[in-house]
């Protein structure tokens, strides 16, 4: 999402953007698990419906992770962006899409090559994707994981 919307003040739109919605399939408390993972994550609209609160607590790569983002629409890139705030002092910007029952995840700008891609099941029960983080010894690199639903 833009840094501010400093310019808009006094002028703000009235409801969010609609594309915000295609990410209402997350709302809910979820379990992720995989070889390299292992914690839960949530997800919840702030009141008014502008922004997609991610809380997440897990452990990957053996290191433990704790922290909040918000997502919004981003008028500069056309985009669902977020800023991600961790307890390691962790300050990143992702990028979402559901295309479908796809749901991309970028690091940074939307084409990043360091993404997660997952698939949404059909009863919107569980997410099974990849994240991939190729490095220049591991052009493969990153892990699978599975997201199951805790409950809405």
């Amino acid at each position: 999402m833009a840094e501010n919307n400093n310019d808009q003040a006094g002028s703000l739109p009235k409801s969010p953007h609609p594309k915000l919605r295609t990410l209402d399939p997350l709302i809910g408390r979820w379990r992720m698990a995989g070889p390299e993972v292992d914690g839960e994550v949530s997800y919840e609209w702030m009141e008014g419906g502008f922004f997609l609160i991610q809380r997440y607590d897990l452990v990957n790569f053996g290191e433990r992770y704790k922290g909040i983002e918000y997502a919004g629409w981003d008028e500069d890139t056309g985009t669902i962006r977020s800023r991600l705030m961790g307890t390691d002092g962790s300050r990143f910007t992702y990028t979402y899409a559901l295309e479908g029952n796809v749901l991309y995840y970028w690091f940074g700008e939307k084409g990043s090559p360091v993404f997660s891609r997952g698939v949404l099941s059909a009863d919107g029960k569980s997410i099974v994707g990849r994240w991939n983080m190729p490095t220049e010894k591991n052009p493969g690199g990153g892990y699978d994981y599975r997201l199951t639903r805790i409950d809405k």
